[in-house]
């Protein structure tokens, strides 16, 4: 990495308070870029060259999304170059990635949310996996919100919780009954297996802070043995909670602020979903809607 890079990096994580997972991401999409560029300096490159990168990367497979989420990093670095680093110019400006649908998030069924998380933990590990998955699918969390997640942030006899989202913004989340059940029997066995110091609700068999990979992992081996037939990543309890609060209660607003989001167009994607579920129903229950077989 070039000093220019590594000095964006930090402003990141320092000034900016990115997690660490957001700072990688951009470590990632700036590699490509100083890749891309090879023998030449980042300074001296222009929007043709930009361009021509862009063109050559969505050749070799990579998708409109990564391509956009790619070319924003590299915006936003040379806009940092030119303010901070006396950069003369950001070739980014003007470019635009190519255009596509804007996937619906995936998200599983209630029924499939039950049989998810009605399976019965087997020992104390399980019981903490059990614990963060209903906290997912009861708040609506991020993974990085969920692995962040300190003890002295839980309020269990409230029902709520603070968590830390993107750009170091807090919110108080609810915490239903059954996360608070599974919640409260981890508690209990988390104190035989945490570090004396440990501040994480969620350890690992160390004793230490669990890692946003190993919840992944344990995830897709619960979903497995509960006999979903889908793959189930935490995301997908996360659109699966946003979707169901949505469908029962119609309240974009309400769900734009337990999910964290600055702006409500991000949540307005969970109306699709709901339109799609009132479609369906429609389809099958409107006498003449009723597709020919």
């Amino acid at each position: 990495m070039t000093e220019a890079v590594e000095h964006y990096l930090a402003h990141l994580a320092v000034e900016r308070r990115l997690s660490p997972l957001t700072v990688e991401n951009y470590r990632r999409d700036l590699a490509s870029l100083q890749e891309q560029a090879q023998d030449t300096p980042l300074q001296r490159l222009e929007g043709p060259q930009i361009r021509h990168f862009i063109a050559r990367l969505h050749s070799q497979g990579l998708s409109s999304r990564s391509l956009a989420r790619r070319l924003s990093a590299w915006r936003g670095f040379y806009r940092f170059a030119c303010k901070r680093l006396g950069f003369p110019r950001n070739p980014c400006t003007d470019l635009r990635p190519p255009k596509s649908r804007r996937a619906l998030p995936e998200a599983l069924s209630p029924d499939n949310c039950t049989q998810l998380l009605d399976l019965a933990p087997k020992d104390d590990l399980e019981i903490r996996d059990k614990a963060m998955f209903e906290l997912f699918y009861s708040a609506g969390l991020r993974l990085a919100e969920l692995v962040n997640l300190d003890v002295m942030s839980l309020d269990l006899a409230s029902g709520d919780a603070t968590v830390t989202g993107k750009g170091s913004k807090t919110r108080l989340v609810p915490v239903g009954n059954k996360a608070r059940m599974a919640l409260n029997e981890w508690l209990t066995a988390r104190g035989q297996i945490a570090k004396g110091d440990e501040k994480a609700v969620f350890v690992n068999r160390q004793g230490g802070r669990l890692s946003a990979r190993q919840v992944q992992l344990r995830l897709n081996r619960w979903a497995r043995k509960a006999g979903l037939p889908v793959h189930v990543h935490p995301h997908m309890l996360r659109h699966s909670f946003a979707t169901h609060v949505l469908q029962s209660s119609g309240d974009l607003r309400a769900v734009q602020e337990m999910l964290g989001h600055a702006n409500i167009s991000t949540t307005q994607v969970y109306t699709h979903l709901d339109y799609q579920h009132l479609a369906r129903v429609y389809d099958t229950a409107h006498p003449r809607a009723k597709r020919q077989k």
